[in-house]
């Protein structure tokens, strides 16, 4: 019998939650920003597009959503934002490594980045992508490597979270997931998207580990063979995914910058007795600060994940991709100089 995996169709009888319905005006807003998300992400490998962002992107104001070009950059930022009670995580950006070397390099410097975090005592864990660890080159060899890595953090107390890519990568990412909770660790979580059909029965294979996971929206651009194409729908099943997720899950990590599903969140908590020690919301470095601190205000967790390094074209693109108000900031920065 074929599975939402092998089909890309919803399951027979599938429903949506109710949500808060948008009005007309923002039915209308959400479709304007469906196209220019396809567009923006479907100019990401134009090299023309490609090579005016890299000369030009962070003096144009990528750094505010990129902690910087280094570690040393990187731990300022993140001590800077501990200080306001904010937890943290970081990423070195990078993806789609082709050779082991590489590879291998890149696992050095997530040891040097734990170990940093350790001894500058940041309140901060890893996020990594399977590919940036070689996942294209085998599944084995990527499993070896964030294997070291997550016993790693293990020594320091540390945890690590495995990032979700594009469809195509979810079911290897899934079995690596599984292999390491499988193997004793319980300092590694993954991550889930709402945008895809197959996510509702991915979340219930995965609820018997009592995971640790973060809800996503989904950044990539996908086919509507395996993904939502409109917004309300993604909306709707993300609501879907939380609401099953946050009583049942080990831990939950509501990342949005989506003050409705913010606002719902809280009420289904509070009205099924769930624990703030159960989950916490998780935004990007530099989107929404203000409700991050917010949030904060009110006794909750929030996580702002925040990525460095000189690799940032396709994290600044998924980010421009996502609201029209980012290219905005670029292009008035663009107009003043």
């Amino acid at each position: 019998m074929s599975t939402v995996r092998e089909t890309g169709e919803r399951p027979a009888g599938y429903a949506m939650p109710p949500t808060i319905e948008p009005d007309a005006r923002e039915r209308l807003a959400m479709a304007a920003n469906g196209i220019f998300r396809r567009a923006i992400l479907s100019a990401t490998h134009n090299p023309l597009v490609a090579r005016f962002v890299r000369r030009y992107g962070m003096r144009l104001g990528a750094a505010r959503f990129v902690a910087g070009e280094t570690l040393d950059e990187a731990v300022r930022v993140l001590r800077s934002l501990n200080a306001k009670g904010l937890r943290t995580n970081t990423t070195l950006l990078g993806e789609g490594v082709k050779d082991e070397a590489t590879a291998l390099g890149v696992v050095d410097a997530y040891i040097e980045i734990l170990d940093r975090i350790a001894a500058e005592g940041l309140v901060t864990n890893v996020a990594l992508k399977l590919t940036h660890l070689g996942l294209d080159l085998g599944e084995e060899f990527a499993y070896r490597n964030v294997r070291t890595l997550v016993e790693h953090a293990a020594a320091l107390g540390n945890f690590i979270r495995i990032d979700m890519e594009e469809s195509t990568r979810v079911d290897p990412t899934l079995r690596i997931y599984r292999r390491l909770r499988a193997d004793g660790y319980d300092n590694v979580g993954t991550v889930l998207q709402a945008m895809l059909y197959r996510t509702v029965q991915d979340l219930e294979d995965l609820l018997p580990l009592k995971p640790n996971l973060r809800l996503v929206k989904g950044a990539y651009l996908e086919p509507a063979s395996v993904a939502y194409p409109k917004k309300a729908d993604v909306d709707r099943n993300y609501i879907r995914l939380a609401e099953r997720c946050l009583p049942n899950a080990g831990f939950t990590a509501i990342a949005t910058h989506d003050e409705r599903i913010i606002a719902h969140v809280i009420d289904f908590t509070e009205r099924h007795g769930i624990g703030r020690d159960r989950f916490e919301f998780q935004m990007l470095y530099g989107v929404r600060p203000q409700l991050q601190l917010e949030l904060v205000r009110q006794g909750y967790r929030v996580l702002v994940a925040t990525p460095f390094g000189t690799e940032w074209y396709f994290y600044l693109m998924r980010r421009l991709a996502e609201r029209p108000a980012n290219v905005l900031f670029l292009l008035r920065n663009l107009v003043k100089r």
